[in-house]
């Protein structure tokens, strides 16, 4: 697995793509339905920066900001580091890991076209497991 293409394991439905104006509130609701902990921050479908969920503890509720007022573009990371399709999957995790990454946008042309998390390198049962696990205790 972990000498597969970046394309290969790469999530495209996950991928979530707002822009700077965004209101965090907004933000969050979108990634809740998405089930995501991440949002590519686009403008004219070039990568400007990322907003996490930790983005969203840190920089906003921990910070006192508000929600409903503050947008993504005042709180993301811009310019984030990047991974190319056909990268070795193996050295995005060691790149996230070393850096502190949970999520790393894909893009070719400067165009995000999909994201690798760190649940990508959770074997797919696990993954399916743990999906499910949350399912369920979502209908408690």
């Amino acid at each position: 697995m972990y000498s597969m293409r970046v394309k290969s394991v790469m999530e495209r439905k996950k991928l979530l793509v707002a822009p700077p104006g965004t209101t965090v509130a907004k933000a969050a609701k979108l990634m809740v339905k998405k089930n995501v902990g991440a949002v590519m921050v686009v403008t004219e479908k070039r990568l400007v920066g990322i907003f996490t969920e930790r983005d969203a503890v840190f920089r906003v509720i921990a910070a006192g900001r508000d929600p409903q007022a503050t947008t993504i573009g005042e709180v993301m990371t811009p310019d984030p580091v990047t991974v190319e399709p056909n990268e070795i999957f193996g050295r995005v995790l060691l790149a996230m890991h070393e850096q502190g990454f949970r999520h790393m946008p894909v893009v070719e042309n400067g165009e995000p076209v999909g994201i690798v998390s760190s649940r990508s390198a959770l074997d797919p049962e696990m993954e399916e497991f743990t999906a499910e696990t949350q399912r369920r205790l979502s209908l408690r």
